[in-house]
């Protein structure tokens, strides 16, 4: 046999040993990483102690910005557009110039009516005079049918003299109205008229929008279902309403900022929509810097009260198809089980339960979706923070070595 085949056959020879010493010592050992009667280890766990107390109850809501108030600016006397006072989307003050709108014709029509006030003035002396001078000859001379001619003059006379009063006071406030001025402090929008352009009053296209944004209402729509829910909750006492009867609402902007300005509720419909099945609500937030805008959609969490009882995160819970929640806790055999809640509120990031749970409780905040019921665990204790995270705060103990 050649020295290269030999070779082969003696590393084969080797390797079959080998794998047979290996064969035995696992079966004498059971598996190296088992632990003691074939069992597999504890697995870690993050847990969370609860403790009751009384949290806010919240709910969140989808809204939608729009401004406080809105005005169509129309003309209201016709003529040509002389002049565009304002910068467009800028903001201007109640009272500031918009558009200067021709002025030659009501100023000769101003002018024309108080020429005929001073003409219709200068009746009423003359009228006057001659109704003394009846009055005195009424006995001697005059008959009574001139005395009631000459007092149905002087009432003529002061008609005349107050309907070209009402006349130049009709021409003063269309000559006024050539200047059209902000109705309310605002921010405007694009001219849709040129200087130039002829205007009718009254007309159905508007010159620009004027719209105050500061403060600024958010509209909110709330499901009837809720509405009802929360009644209930408050008329058996669970729910403590806030002293002033007030409700606290903070925005999320789109962007998932948290906006710095608390607001509060404005109005809300007495009528559920018949096709959605919801209300609406209507909050008012300040903007003193613009940063809401109409038709911006934000979510609202307004706060209806508070609760006692014990905080879920929401990272540790589960909804069924019908909606139960559910979460899982460490017995004091530290082993796995699963709890149903029938009732829970939203407060903030977690859910509000009143009852099911007891001080001390170990709730399971992490890793829950890879163990099932009675699987041995081994508690960590850790804290969740604002954004959801969860933070251990003690190491795990080492698990215990495997028993020769």
């Amino acid at each position: 046999m050649r020295p290269s085949l030999r070779l082969a056959s003696a590393i084969l020879v080797c390797t079959a040993a080998l794998a047979g010493c290996s064969d035995q010592g696992t079966g004498q050992n059971g598996g190296a990483g088992a632990a003691p009667g074939g069992e597999r280890p504890p697995t870690p766990v993050s847990v969370l102690a609860m403790k009751k107390g009384e949290h806010p109850l919240t709910s969140t809501l989808p809204g939608r910005a729009s401004a406080y108030q809105t005005a169509e600016i129309r003309p209201r006397v016709s003529g040509v557009i002389k002049e565009i006072a304002f910068k467009e989307g800028s903001e201007v003050k109640a009272g500031d110039l918009l558009y200067k709108i021709e002025d030659d014709t009501y100023r000769a029509a101003q002018a024309q009516a108080e020429a005929s006030l001073q003409k219709a003035e200068a009746g009423v002396p003359t009228a006057k005079s001659n109704l003394a001078r009846q009055e005195r000859l009424v006995g001697s001379g005059a008959t009574q049918v001139e005395l009631e001619n000459a007092r149905v003059t002087l009432l003529q006379a002061e008609a005349d003299v107050a309907q070209a009063k009402a006349a130049l006071r009709s021409a003063e406030i269309e000559l006024g109205l050539t200047e059209i001025r902000a109705p309310f402090e605002g921010v405007t929008t694009a001219s849709r008229y040129s200087i130039g352009n002829v205007v009718t009053a009254n007309q159905t296209d508007s010159l620009m929008t004027l719209r105050r944004l500061d403060p600024i209402y958010i509209d909110l729509t709330e499901s009837s279902v809720n509405l009802l829910r929360l009644r209930e909750a408050m008329n058996t006492g669970r729910i403590n309403q806030n002293k002033d009867g007030a409700a606290d609402i903070r925005l999320t902007l789109e962007d998932g900022h948290d906006y710095p300005v608390v607001g509060k509720l404005d109005m809300s419909e007495m009528a559920v929509s018949q096709t959605t099945g919801t209300y609406s609500i209507r909050a008012v937030f300040d903007n003193p810097d613009g940063l809401v805008l109409p038709g911006m959609y934000v979510r609202a969490t307004v706060t209806v009260g508070t609760e006692e009882g014990y905080l879920i995160p929401q990272r540790a819970a589960t909804r069924s198809a019908n909606g139960e929640l559910s979460a899982k806790f460490v017995t004091a055999e530290n082993k796995v089980e699963t709890r149903v809640f029938d009732e829970a509120q939203v407060s903030g990031n977690n859910w509000l339960v009143a009852s099911g749970i007891n001080d001390g409780d170990k709730l399971i905040v992490d890793g829950f979706q890879w163990i099932g019921d009675g699987a041995p665990v081994q508690p960590v204790d850790a804290k969740v923070n604002e954004n959801g995270i969860v933070e251990e705060t003690a190491a795990p103990a080492a698990a215990p070595a495997a028993q020769p």
